[in-house]
């Protein structure tokens, strides 16, 4: 009877002693991650600024551990050969977790939150913006061409226009860090990384970049625009622009992505705000005020030449005499 109580109450004694002892758990997340991980989701919009600073949200860097999933693409295989690479390049995407990326059925994935500044054409050289732009990367008449300054000043512009000049050149206009001509020649990866380089390819050192066409996205407002200059900071960043990697750190919050001012009040951000953007091919972009003007312009370009084919045909049916009735022979 004494040996059952003396097992029973060191059974009671280890049973509490263990109780007492931490059972193995999993930590979790600390607050800062866990607002750092609601950020970088898609299934709210990102706000503008924080506690009325006005300033965008810095999205985390590629090397946190709170990753958002839309950022990692289906693995490719590796196709820049070293000292290029490895990269990967454009593909769809098998993560989509919003309504508007399922729909999406484009060859090109999006770039989510990307820090995005507002630059222009004439635009003169700053402390964040070292180089002017009086010129661009592939036109040394950019703003004489373009017809002046598109100056952002909203007492400056008329809708997404600039005020005085009717602008030569499409006034919805992109740059990326990424230039694939130098010294006259194709850069030795841009073949290879550049997913319509062979169907644009017009010859040597002659770029397949200006003009590309690319949707810009702020909340529930998408724009598009073309690419007509290489920044912001950058002209070698390929494994950004064509593949995964997240914009390197600049003067500019580590933006990776430029927009005009029509862009900018198109999409009703502020100068410096977070949008996501990506490639699109020309067939996929609607009618809107991107296609109204500018030489560059491949909605203009493609209605001019529907407009001549239409005079032609026109005039030659003009031409044609109707065929009469010639008498029978005898």
């Amino acid at each position: 009877m004494i040996r059952r109580r003396f097992y029973r109450s060191s059974a009671i004694i280890a049973t509490s002693l263990a109780a007492m002892v931490p059972k193995a758990y999993v930590k979790a997340a600390p607050k800062k991650e866990k607002e750092e991980s609601r950020s970088a989701s898609l299934s709210k919009p990102l706000p503008r600024g924080t506690s009325g600073s006005g300033e965008p949200p810095t999205p985390p860097p590629a090397s946190s551990s709170v990753l958002n999933p839309l950022l990692v693409s289906q693995p490719f295989s590796p196709l820049i050969p070293t000292p290029y690479g490895p990269i990967t390049p454009l593909g769809p995407t098998t993560t989509p977790t919003t309504e508007s990326i399922l729909k999406d059925r484009g060859p090109y994935p999006w770039r989510i939150n990307i820090v995005t500044t507002t630059f222009w054409i004439g635009e003169r050289a700053a402390k964040n913006n070292p180089v002017p732009n009086d010129k661009s990367s592939w036109d040394v008449n950019w703003a004489k061409n373009y017809g002046g300054t598109d100056s952002p000043d909203k007492s400056a512009r008329a809708g997404f226009l600039p005020t005085g000049f009717t602008p030569g050149q499409n006034p919805f206009y992109i740059a990326l860090p990424y230039n694939d001509v130098q010294a006259g020649r194709h850069k030795p990866e841009a073949e290879q990384v550049i997913p319509w380089f062979k169907r644009e390819y017009r010859g040597e050192g002659k770029t397949v970049l200006k003009g590309r066409w690319v949707a810009i996205r702020h909340n529930d407002r998408v724009a598009y625009a073309q690419w007509e200059d290489c920044g912001p900071f950058r002209t070698d960043h390929y494994a950004y622009v064509f593949g995964n990697e997240r914009p390197k750190p600049n003067l500019n919050k580590g933006a990776g992505l430029d927009v005009s001012p029509a862009v900018r009040d198109y999409l009703e951000m502020a100068s410096t705000d977070v949008t996501d953007w990506k490639f699109v091919e020309f067939e996929e972009v609607p009618r809107g005020p991107w296609s109204t003007l500018g030489e560059n312009n491949t909605f203009v370009l493609r209605d001019r030449i529907d407009t001549v084919r239409v005079a032609e045909a026109e005039k030659l049916k003009s031409t044609v005499q109707p065929q009469t009735d010639q008498p029978a022979g005898n």
